[in-house]
């Protein structure tokens, strides 16, 4: 469950004392946002003895990752907003998880996850060996659109940036250029492209043409040619409240943090250093000598928007450039009768708009499983990501029974579905303006999956790893020890492979 990957990357944490006992005073912090990067940060202060409130809006936490309970009747029902996937990879939010439970036995893995297109070829990762190249090399040598002519035409030279990433110079060499246009222009084969492809800029909930190209190569080194992880990831065996979130809110208090739910910040009010006031929408205010912002995009730009105080025009500026994904949908359905046996428990698509992928949540969720147990049925969910019509069910229920037959007789006894847009928008050519971690003003921190860090991350990744260096850099203000982090190599593993780059990068010139 824990990495393996000999050649992953260590930071060391930034030295100090070990505990805020030592200090003439305990030092205060606000971490707006209880997701993962705002539960990261706390929880990286709140282990060295700052104090620490913790403020949600919502009455749950874990943010985009969250999970609450729907009452259906006499029946409550577990939901969350869509499926997520723990890759091996992902050490930073797996050191966090750790903290509730070293073994991370409320993980559980995810043996296959079958990548079905339009004309029904089927793509498979079980079973890959671990090792880059060679993962990636048997997946392509397997897969049913793979074809030996296409291996000939792709533009290897040009391609050469895939198998060659440094970060950040990628995204000096590619963020100008969107997605779609950079497989084109290597002559990726159009069949395998949906397969292999889409299904990572999908993750951003973004049309390849809508992704910044250094974006997905950067996804290719993460999970194929940079990490000997291996491509198999594993999801919580319980709703996200229960498996994760509220053990670590115990966590947090157990060490003096304080958690609100339910409750919003209106503004922040600040002189041009700290200390800070954050007054809640509630009429409280809170003070402290620093604040981590680790909202959403949209709640982000309200803050700042409402607090006059908070560093320059410049910043603020481009805070409010910040842009957010199309809307994404989750229809998470109670079905009175089971799915055939072999149906995986994810199922990713491609070619069957609206929907991007299907889970049978029984098949890992203990909730899910308890009710298809008592029902004799299944809990199934579709997502469909990059709407340009919020109006996906009767789509993609469609969809479903199209892949699924056996659903078609079915009934659905309970539903629910989701439409959001808070997912941020890595544009072509936002790279250089997205904001770090590291704010003009003295004291104010950002975290968050948008929010800018040079290393190999991305999705719940990078909140992780945002919430643990915004941890760092207080408490290195404060002169207390500091959190390590991992990330995979921050480089291609192939010296061949790089000069090929570094040869392509001349030519270019």
């Amino acid at each position: 469950m824990t990495g393996t990957d000999r050649r992953r990357e260590t930071f060391a944490a930034p030295e100090g004392l070990p505990n805020a006992d030592a200090l003439p005073a305990r030092p205060r912090a606000v971490v707006v946002g209880g997701g993962i990067a705002g539960l990261t940060a706390a929880t990286g202060l709140a282990e060295r003895g700052v104090a620490v409130e913790v403020i949600e809006r919502e009455n749950y936490l874990g943010g985009r990752v969250g999970g609450w309970t729907e009452q259906h009747g006499a029946s409550p029902l577990a939901m969350n907003r869509g499926f997520h996937a723990f890759f091996r990879q992902y050490y930073n939010l797996r050191a966090l998880l750790a903290r509730i439970d070293p073994q991370l036995r409320m993980l559980t893995p995810v043996e296959d996850y079958p990548l079905i297109d339009g004309a029904g070829r089927r793509d498979s990762f079980r079973g890959l060996p671990q090792t880059p190249p060679w993962n990636a090399v048997a997946f392509a040598a397997r897969s049913p659109t793979f074809r030996l002519r296409d291996f000939l035409e792709i533009d290897a030279r040009a391609a050469a940036p895939l198998a060659a990433v440094s970060v950040p110079d990628i995204y000096r060499r590619l963020d100008n250029s969107d997605a779609a246009t950079f497989l084109t222009n290597i002559r990726f084969p159009e069949a395998a492209r949906h397969l292999a492809f889409e299904v990572f800029s999908r993750s951003f909930f973004a049309d390849p043409s809508e992704l910044s190209a250094a974006e997905l190569a950067t996804m290719f080194h993460i999970y194929f040619l940079g990490s000997s992880e291996g491509l198999i990831f594993d999801v919580p065996n319980e709703n996200y409240d229960s498996a994760l979130w509220r053990p670590l809110q115990r966590h947090l208090e157990k060490h003096g943090a304080r958690v609100r739910l339910g409750t919003g910040v209106a503004h922040i009010e600040a002189g041009p250093a700290a200390p800070f006031r954050v007054h809640t929408d509630s009429g409280e205010h809170l003070d402290a000598e620093a604040v981590v912002l680790a909202t959403d995009i949209a709640g982000l730009q309200r803050i700042v928007a409402a607090s006059d105080g908070l560093a320059g025009d410049t910043w603020r500026a481009q805070i409010e450039r910040m842009r957010v994904a199309p809307p994404f949908a989750v229809h998470r359905l109670w079905l009175d009768r089971p799915v055939a046996a072999d149906r995986p428990a994810f199922l990713g698509t491609a070619g069957h708009k609206p929907l991007d992928n299907i889970s049978v949540l029984e098949r890992y969720e203990l909730q899910a499983a308890e009710w298809a147990r008592a029902h004799q049925g299944s809990v199934v969910e579709l997502h469909c990501y990059a709407l340009h019509s919020p109006d996906s069910r009767a789509a993609a229920i469609g969809q479903l029974h199209r892949l699924y037959p056996e659903t078609v007789a079915a009934q659905i006894v309970s539903e629910v579905s989701l439409v959001r847009d808070d997912c941020p928008l890595f544009a072509p050519g936002s790279y250089d303006d997205r904001p770090r971690v590291v704010t003009p003003h003295p004291g104010l921190l950002l975290a968050g999956d948008a929010i800018r860090i040079d290393l190999p991350v991305a999705l719940m990744e990078r909140a992780a790893t945002t919430g643990w260096c915004a941890a760092n850099e207080l408490l290195r203000s404060w002169g207390l020890a500091g959190h390590p982090l991992q990330s995979v190599p921050t480089r291609g593993r192939s010296p061949l492979l790089r000069w090929l780059a570094t040869r392509e990068r001349a030519t270019r010139r």
